[in-house]
């Protein structure tokens, strides 16, 4: 059986998310950009497909947006979301992308 890698809980086979804690189950990645290079690295990471969450973190580690994985399906959706990142890269320096894939 799987346990939760945030608070140590059963998980049940194919579970996206703990039902003790919420956190999302999967592979967690990290890259560090700047700021200028934000949007294009949030447009691959989702061109990849198997991605189920991205969170978007100043150099302060605070979190400035999250884009749930529904929000790259549809193109039109994900319009306001990179306009978003566009003003998020004008004020911050660098920032951390936390991609969380989903596990096969």
């Amino acid at each position: 059986m799987v346990k939760c890698a945030s608070c140590g809980a059963d998980l049940s086979e194919g579970a996206k998310f703990c039902s003790n804690c919420g956190a999302p189950v999967g592979v967690k990645e990290e890259f560090t950009v700047r700021s200028e290079d934000l949007v294009a690295k949030i447009k691959e990471l989702i061109h990849e497909g198997d991605i189920s969450r991205i969170i978007v973190k100043d150099e302060n580690g605070k979190t400035l947006l999250e884009i749930p994985a529904w929000a790259g399906i549809v193109g039109t959706i994900l319009a306001p979301w990179l306009a978003a990142l566009g003003a998020i890269a004008a004020l911050a320096t660098r920032c951390t992308i936390t991609v969380i894939r989903q596990k096969s």
